[in-house]
C-alpha cells in the first residue's frame, strides 16, 4: 500500500513511524528499533517523508532518499502546535504529518556530507575561539597577581608569556605554569589556522564561493558557512525570505489601525546571522574610504544611525544581495547596478 506521507519522530535508538492517506488519516503509528528503519522504509511504495529537522535528520535524509523517497525536513517549532494530548512519540509522529501539509511551511533541505563536514569544521572552529579567548583571560588574570600585566591583543599576550618564561626573576613554578599556558595557547592557534585552511580550499574549489568572496563584507569564514547551510539558496523563493529566515528584519505587532515595528526578530540561523552582521561591522567600519554603491549606501546612513543600527542594516542588504548573487551564479560588480541598491 503506498500512503501519501510517511512521517518519523527521530530518536537516537527507537523511532516513531507515522503513515497517513490522502485525507491525513492514519493508517499506522508504530516503533522501529534504529536496525529496523532502513529495511522498513525498503518496504514502502516511493513517497513523501517528512522528519523534523532535528539531531540526526540529515543522516537519515540522504539514507532514506536512496530509497527512492522524496525527504523533507520540518523545523520542530512548526510542529509543537500540532501535538495533541500528551507529549509522547506517537502523538509527536501524528503532528509532524498535520504540520507537514500547511500550504506556507519551508521545509529544511538535506544537507550532503561534504556540507555538513564544513558546518562541523565551523561548530569545532567556534569553540576553539571561546577556549583562545578563555585562555587569554585567564593567562592575564592569574599573571596580573605577579604583577605582570601587558596590553590587549595577540601578540602582547605572546610577548607577555614569554617574557615570564625568559625573566628569572619569576619562580620555576610560575615559569612552568606559563609555559602550559603559552603550549595550550599555540595549540589551539595551530588548530585554528588548519580549519581556515581547510575553509579556504573548500571555498576556492568552489564557483558559488568565488561569488560570495567577491561581495564586500564577506570572507571566507561567511561565505563557507553560508555555502554549508543554503547551498544556493534555492530553498528560498526571493531575497526577503532568507533575509526574514535569518531574522534580520524587523518584529511587527499589528492589530486593527495599530501598526509598530520592533528590533529584529532575531530568527533561523543564530551563528549565520552573528557572523552576517561582522562581516557587516567591517565593511561600514572602512564604508567612508570605498565608492561602491553599497558603501556610499552605508556612509549616508550612518550620518543619522547609531553604528550597530547600520551594520545590521547592511547585514540585511548583505544577505539580500548574497541570494540574489547565488541564484543568478553572477559574481558582484563594483560598477552601481539596481542590485545592490534594491529594495
Amino acid at each position: 500500500m503506498k500512503y501519501k506521507t510517511i512521517t518519523i519522530d527521530l530518536a537516537k535508538n527507537v523511532f516513531q513511524a507515522c503513515g497517513v492517506n490522502e485525507y491525513i488519516k492514519p493508517q499506522f503509528n508504530k516503533k522501529l528499533k534504529r536496525n529496523e528503519l532502513i529495511d522498513f522504509m525498503r518496504q514502502q511504495l516511493p513517497t513523501t517523508v517528512v522528519m523534523e529537522a532535528c539531531y540526526s535528520s540529515h543522516y537519515w535524509g540522504r539514507e532514506i532518499a536512496k530509497l527512492g523517497h522524496d525527504v523533507k525536513l520540518i523545523p520542530a517549532q512548526h510542529v509543537t502546535p500540532f501535538v495533541r494530548g500528551n507529549k509522547n512519540d506517537h502523538n509527536d509522529a501524528f503532528a509532524i504529518a498535520e504540520a507537514s501539509q500547511r500550504a506556507h511551511i519551508r521545509f529544511v533541505s538535506v544537507k550532503s556530507e561534504h556540507q555538513q563536514e564544513i558546518s562541523c569544521l565551523h561548530r569545532i572552529r567556534e569553540r576553539l575561539v571561546k577556549n583562545k579567548t578563555a585562555m587569554s583571560n585567564q593567562a592575564r588574570g592569574l599573571l596580573s597577581e605577579f604583577g605582570v600585566v601587558f596590553p590587549c591583543g595577540h601578540k602582547a599576550l605572546l610577548n607577555g608569556l614569554t617574557g615570564v618564561i625568559d625573566n628569572p626573576q619569576y619562580s620555576h613554578r610560575l615559569q612552568n605554569m606559563v609555559i602550559g599556558m603559552l603550549s595550550e595557547y599555540e595549540m589551539t592557534l595551530k588548530r585554528l589556522k588548519g580549519i581556515e585552511k581547510q575553509l579556504n580550499e573548500f571555498v576556492e574549489q568552489n564557483e558559488s564561493g568565488k561569488i560570495l568572496r567577491s561581495i564586500p563584507g564577506i570572507g571566507v569564514i561567511n561565505a563557507s558557512a553560508l555555502l554549508a547551510s543554503i547551498d544556493k539558496g534555492q530553498a528560498f523563493n526571493n531575497p526577503k525570505e532568507f533575509a526574514v529566515w535569518l531574522g534580520l528584519t524587523p518584529k511587527q505587532h499589528a492589530s486593527g489601525n495599530m501598526n509598530k515595528m520592533g528590533g529584529i526578530t532575531k530568527r533561523g540561523d543564530r551563528y549565520l546571522r552573528k557572523q552576517l552582521i561582522h562581516g557587516a561591522r567591517a565593511l561600514v567600519s572602512r564604508a567612508a574610504k570605498s565608492t561602491d554603491p553599497l558603501s556610499v549606501w552605508a556612509t549616508k546612513l550612518r550620518a543619522t544611525k547609531p553604528f550597530n543600527v547600520v551594520a545590521v542594516a547592511v547585514a540585511h542588504r548583505l544577505a539580500r544581495l548574497i541570494w540574489i548573487l547565488l541564484t543568478r551564479q553572477e559574481r558582484y560588480r563594483v560598477a552601481p547596478t539596481s542590485i545592490e541598491m534594491s529594495d
